[in-house]
């Protein structure tokens, strides 16, 4: 192969790995990895009720909903609502979308259990008062 010619090539294919990196910094400084995803709106009043975390002596079970409860399960347990119900949550200033994945909670007076990697990601320790609302 002529080096001229294996030069233009080593040329080309540079241009190339620069603009590759290039769009995937560009991508990376929007926060996007993909095509972007909207959350589905929330239905009605914010709504107060009490709730806790279930115990972590829970994880590795399965609920009555069929869900593996695993340490990183994000979910709430719920007497009344369907299973893989969507409801937002909120407590303190961080809101967040999630879903029925057990048919508790068994305390008396508490409306929701929260798993523990929730009520980690919520900053929830003990019986709290948090706000739900359903989501479309």
């Amino acid at each position: 192969m002529p080096s001229a010619l294996a030069q233009r090539q080593i040329a080309l294919a540079a241009v190339a790995l620069l603009a590759a990196i290039l769009g995937l910094a560009i991508a990376s400084a929007r926060g996007s990895d993909g095509p972007e995803q909207t959350l589905p709106a929330r239905v009605g009043p914010w709504r107060d009720a009490r709730a806790q975390p279930i115990s972590s002596d829970l994880v590795g079970t399965t609920t009555g909903c069929g869900v593996q409860l695993r340490a990183e399960t994000m979910g709430l347990g719920d007497p009344v609502l369907p299973c893989g119900a969507k409801i937002y949550v909120g407590f303190g200033d961080k809101d967040v979308l999630t879903q029925i994945v057990a048919t508790g909670p068994e305390p008396a007076g508490v409306r929701f259990g929260i798993t523990p990697a929730l009520a980690r990601s919520l900053g929830i320790e003990g019986r709290v008062t948090v706000r739900w609302s359903y989501a479309r």
